[in-house]
């Protein structure tokens, strides 16, 4: 995707560090997930894990079934700032927080049947409609990086096929499967081909097919069709629901972190270091790991001048990655890392006593709305 031809948003005038979320693209995109709904009859949700920044709630609501968590907290915000359907998936969950979320959930999914059997009394005995899934493993998957791979041996996430049971089956609603990490229609495919035979007598004894999440819908390159060939498939050989629940297509590219140059240092090569951090507040740099791409930058020499971007805090390894140039960087100037809107503001955090960064949903036209800005009493709360 060209950045620069997309980036129209007024920065002379911000702190940073701060978060800005394009309202625009943000809705670029779940426009087209509503039309994906709209023609196969599946429903999306929006996974809480790559996006919660709730004050955009209201600006996609519309284009999306619900919300999708990974505990009760997720699921809370989901129902108290979305509405609409909230479904819940844990590797396992706690007495307390389950007690909680039958008054919050719609979907609950299970990660073993130990936990369906601790939970399924409880679960029948209340009046509200609650609708219960089993997460299984297919053993396949074409995710590269392991810590990403719910599939790789002696994963704790899901139930083999070995493992399925006939008996306790009974009071389901569904299966879910979630294999996939930024990944095209093609690797579902895939995963269908290879998953739908195996586990075809549970698939037939349910209302519901959960996806998961890992589908890059929005992104420029995805085969859309492929994708509405595998939706129409299974929801039309085993007369299913069929749900999908990304995260980052939602806000994908649809934000910006915005940092400045601090200090210029040089040590082997010229080092940049910015106020915002790698470590605190994009730590899938880190994790994944992850280059971001940065408006106006190249690859190392691939410009005159050539720079590695650091973070500041003490952590020797915060940093970001090395970006070449065309004008030499100085103290102040303001850099923009692209695709910011996805586990960042979820993942970030106040190592060193960093600051969080502002959090800035622009609107167009040169409406920029500062949503949040945190201060020292964020990080003493975090504290004891």
């Amino acid at each position: 995707m060209n950045f620069e031809s997309l980036f129209d948003i007024p920065i002379d005038s911000v702190r940073t560090p701060c978060y800005i979320t394009d309202a625009r693209l943000l809705q670029k995109n779940t426009a087209l997930l509503r039309r994906i709904q709209e023609q196969t009859g599946c429903k999306i949700l929006l996974a809480q894990k790559a996006f919660s920044m709730f004050a955009a709630y209201p600006l996609i609501r519309a284009d999306l079934a619900g919300t999708t968590a990974s505990g009760l907290y997720e699921a809370r915000l989901g129902r108290e700032k979305f509405g609409k359907e909230v479904h819940v998936f844990s590797p396992a969950y706690t007495q307390e927080d389950f007690t909680q979320l039958l008054e919050i959930a719609d979907h609950i999914v299970f990660n073993s049947f130990g936990q369906w059997r601790k939970y399924r009394n409880q679960i029948q005995s209340v009046v509200r409609p609650i609708s219960c899934g089993i997460r299984i493993n297919p053993g396949y998957a074409e995710v590269e990086t392991d810590l990403y791979n719910p599939c790789i041996p002696g994963s704790r996430m899901g139930v083999p096929l070995e493992q399925m049971e006939n008996d306790v089956f009974a009071g389901l609603d569904g299966i879910h499967f979630h294999t996939m990490c930024e990944q095209n229609a093609d690797v579902l495919e895939r995963t269908l081909h290879h998953l739908l035979p195996k586990f075809d007598p549970w698939l037939k004894r349910c209302s519901w097919v959960n996806f998961g999440g890992g589908h890059h819908i929005t992104r420029s390159d995805y085969d859309i069709n492929i994708l509405l060939r595998c939706i129409d498939s299974v929801q039309s050989d085993y007369g299913v629901q069929v749900y999908l629940e990304p995260g980052e297509a939602v806000a994908l590219n649809a934000g910006y972190l915005v940092a400045s140059v601090l200090d210029l240092v040089h040590n082997g090569m010229d080092i940049a270091i910015l106020d915002a951090s790698a470590a605190c507040h994009m730590p899938d740099v880190l994790e994944m790991p992850y280059r971001p791409h940065v408006l106006t930058s190249g690859q190392p020499n691939e410009k005159k001048y050539t720079y590695r971007l650091a973070g500041n805090t003490c952590l020797a390894g915060d940093v970001i990655g090395d970006y070449s140039f065309d004008h030499p960087l100085h103290a102040g100037d303001k850099l923009i890392f692209c695709n910011m809107a996805i586990y960042s503001m979820v993942k970030n955090n106040t190592f060193n006593g960093m600051p969080l960064p502002d959090l800035l949903l622009y609107h167009g036209d040169g409406k920029m709305e500062l949503v949040k800005r945190f201060g020292y009493a964020d990080f003493l709360e975090r504290l004891s």
